[in-house]
């Protein structure tokens, strides 16, 4: 048991629309989406997301996400941000809209969607005192996936540039013959690393893979 090991998979696919690129003035915006698909990212999530891409290699300027909600209220309120690309447009054409944008210097507005969740698992630990010790015996597994998307708005051009998605799936495993021995997958973890660096090398690239 002791040579048990948590274990990962993971897969990221990007999908891109058209050509990207950024000057060393301008900024991007990382959202949780509210809608891409019908479930928001975990607010820690998308902090770590934040924190990987403004450094280091290719980091990217980020800019405060509630500054940016706050200077274009109420137009990213729930009821009130775009739907999807579609909906982008008419976003831009509300009063103010488009001056706060420039103002900022925002180049790309990032929505976040997606989870963490356990989708088996199974065993038994049990635990037990014998002084001057607690002893435990059994193992105990879980799976959990994480899978989020990242969808790319350019905020000049009104258009998406396309996507990358990530999915992490894990298995964690707690052995015990007389201490526990946690062997923790951390999928959430290595979903936000795979994210964040897909995410720098497709906007610094002005290549489209369409």
């Amino acid at each position: 048991m002791l040579l048990t090991s948590a274990c990962m998979t993971t897969n990221i696919e990007e999908v891109k629309d058209g050509s990207t690129g950024i000057l060393p003035e301008e900024s991007i915006v990382i959202l949780a989406s509210n809608y891409h698909t019908g479930n928001p990212a975990e607010e820690d999530f998308v902090e770590c997301v934040v924190d990987k891409v403004q450094s280091g290699r290719n980091k990217l300027n980020v800019h405060s996400a509630d500054e940016f909600r706050d200077a274009l209220f109420p137009w990213l309120e729930p009821r009130t941000t775009p739907q999807g690309i579609d909906g982008l447009p008419e976003l831009l054409k509300r009063p103010g809209v488009s001056d706060r944008i420039e103002e900022r210097a925002i180049r790309y507005i990032i929505w976040v969607a997606g989870d963490t969740e356990r989708t088996s698992g199974g065993g038994s630990l049990s635990c037990g005192t014998a002084p001057p010790a607690i002893v435990c015996f059994g193992l105990t597994w879980w799976e959990n996936l994480s899978a989020y998307e990242a969808a790319v708005w350019d905020m000049s051009e009104g258009i998406s540039t396309g996507t990358i998605s990530t999915s992490v799936n894990g298995t964690s495993v707690i052995p015990a013959l007389i201490l526990p021995v946690p062997f923790i997958a951390r999928t959430q973890a290595t979903a936000c690393k795979g994210l964040s660096k897909q995410l720098k090398t497709f906007i610094s690239s002005g290549t489209s893979l369409r």
